[in-house]
């Protein structure tokens, strides 16, 4: 069974519940398909279990596939230094179906960003080495495609709506 490497920490982009019970952790793609499919269904999770649980979103950009799922990992953490991870993370997801580069800007506007700063901001280093990690702690999970899904630490096997189903019954 695959463990979460390394355990969630400050570092990541936490919502929900800080002393939660249940910890989720999603690799995502923000390009991917069915990373888009499981939005939905983790917005659902959240809403339906509030504080019950902390949802914890690490970047795995599959660049090989998506041509554009590094350069929107980059968008959403240039707003994560403005304070507005989650704002981007699912304006991204919300608006997958014309992700291009045209959209990055357009998102930093409608979500209140500094645009010079988030320009300036997406092109770091600091930015591409968060990303980095993210990556890298995937592989070292043993992240094999995305959406990947890690409960309390462990490799969930299955997608968004198996981990519904999963929650709902483990909750009851």
């Amino acid at each position: 069974m695959s463990t979460l490497k390394p355990e969630v920490s400050a570092k990541d982009h936490v919502e929900g519940g800080k002393s939660a019970s249940i910890e989720i952790v999603e690799f995502g793609d923000y390009q991917c398909p069915y990373c888009g499919d499981a939005f939905p269904l983790i917005q659902e999770i959240q809403d339906t279990f509030g504080d019950q649980i902390k949802f914890v979103f690490r970047n795995f950009p599959l660049q090989e596939v998506h041509q554009y799922a590094l350069s929107a990992a980059l968008a959403a953490e240039a707003a994560a230094l403005q304070g507005k991870f989650w704002e981007m993370h699912d304006a991204l997801y919300e608006n997958q179906h014309r992700i291009g580069d045209d959209l990055f800007i357009e998102l930093a506007k409608t979500i209140g960003l500094d645009l010079d700063k988030f320009k300036k901001d997406a092109v770091s280093v600091e930015i591409q080495q968060r990303i980095d990690d993210d990556f890298e702690s995937g592989i070292r999970s043993g992240v094999n495609g995305t959406p990947s899904f890690y409960v309390n630490g462990t490799k969930f096997d299955g997608d968004a709506s198996n981990l519904y189903q999963m929650l709902k019954e483990s909750t009851a």
